[in-house]
Parts: C-alpha cells; structure tokens; sequence
C-alpha cells in the first residue's frame, strides 16, 4: 500500500506507532459498545445504570477522531474531489496536489495549536466536568490533543517530502504518490491484495493478441 509518508526509518516508525494507536482505538470502541449495551440491558430490564457510560462515549470519539485524521493521512484514505484533477497537465496536477498536502498541514497545526490552548486553559481553570463523574477536563483533552500532535507530525513529514519531490522536479512521482487514489489502489488498501496481471493472464493474451493482429 502506498503512503505518503517519505522512505525511510523515521517515517516507518510514525506509520507503525499510528496503525497501533488506531488499532487501540477499534478495540476501546469495541469495549465501550459491550459497556453501553449492558448499561442499556441494566436500565430497560434490571434497574441500574452504569454512571459515566455517555461522558466516557464523549470522550472516545472525540479521541478516535483525531487520531483517526492520522490514520487516515497515512493510508491515503481522506476524501479528494478530482473530477478536474485529470484534465490539467502533470505540472499543474503538481502544484495542486502540493497545494493540498500544504492547506491540510496548515489544518493539521491550526488543530494542534488550538487544542493546546483548550488544554492550558483547562489547566488553569482547573475545569471539571459538570457529570457524576466530575471528570478533570484535562485527563481527555490531553489524549485528544496527543491525536492532534500525531496529526501534525505526519502531515509535516508528508508535506516535506511532498515539497521535496516538486522541487526536484519528480512530478510523476509525487502525482502517482500525493494525487487521488486509483480503483485499484483503493482496492489494494481495504483487502491487501496486490493487484496485477499475472505470467499465465500475459501468457494467455499474448497469442490472442497475435490472432486479433
């Protein structure tokens, strides 16, 4: 699968520490939808409730998504609107795939700079939340901005290398690697399968295409 992340070390630490900090979220959502089911069983049919079930949920998915945007950064996988992309020439393909991966970086630090200040402010204010719980407000924000943080990393790392392949003057390559996924490329992604014509499928077709010759 191909990601946009440059070769080397650094980067398949950052993809290897994301894919394991989005597998933990998948099996945390797992859990919390066992607890909310039992907490729903408990009230309908037994007459208790499990406090804090709907302010842990909060949490969850505010933490899901921002390391979800990383996931998800790495993977290719955000949305692209490209029914134009393909019409202009590899240049300007360049610079508007360049131009994307910048605007998304600078989203990415707009983020991680804003949940910085929620945090602090929290911090200072000593802020609880208004729940029986009475949660310190800190405790998730400082987990939700840590997906934001990993958010910026990868999408410095991404734009850097994205930067680096048009100053060279690799088009081609930075097309190919930053532009839309194709139909296989996405089907590569979600079933792991390479695909490719195999030795027997150009075999086959070789005498067939002498005969339509």
């Amino acid at each position: 699968m191909k990601t946009l992340l440059p070769p080397g070390p650094a980067s398949r630490a950052v993809a290897g520490f994301t894919d394991a900090a989005a597998l933990a979220c998948g099996w945390w959502l797992i859990g919390l939808s066992v607890v909310t089911c039992v907490e729903m069983l408990g009230r309908k049919l037994l007459g208790f409730s499990l406090q804090g079930v709907d302010e842990v949920g909060s949490y969850t998915y505010a933490v899901v998504g921002s390391i979800g945007f990383a996931h998800t950064l790495v993977s290719r996988s955000h949305t692209r609107v490209d029914f134009l992309l393909s019409k202009f020439s590899p240049r300007v393909q360049a610079v508007l795939n360049l131009l994307a991966m910048l605007t998304l970086t600078a989203l990415a630090l707009l983020c991680l700079w804003r949940g910085l200040n929620v945090v602090l402010e929290s911090v200072d204010m000593k802020s609880t939340a208004a729940t029986p719980l009475a949660t310190p407000m800190w405790i998730p924000q400082v987990v939700w901005l840590f997906g934001y943080l990993l958010f910026a990393v990868v999408a410095l790392l991404a734009a850097g290398h994205c930067l680096r392949l048009f100053v060279t003057g690799q088009h081609g390559q930075l097309n190919g690697q930053f532009g839309p996924q194709t139909l296989e490329e996405e089907i590569e992604a979600e079933t792991e399968l390479h695909l490719q014509p195999s030795a027997d499928t150009d075999a086959t077709a070789a005498p067939l295409a002498g005969a339509k010759a």
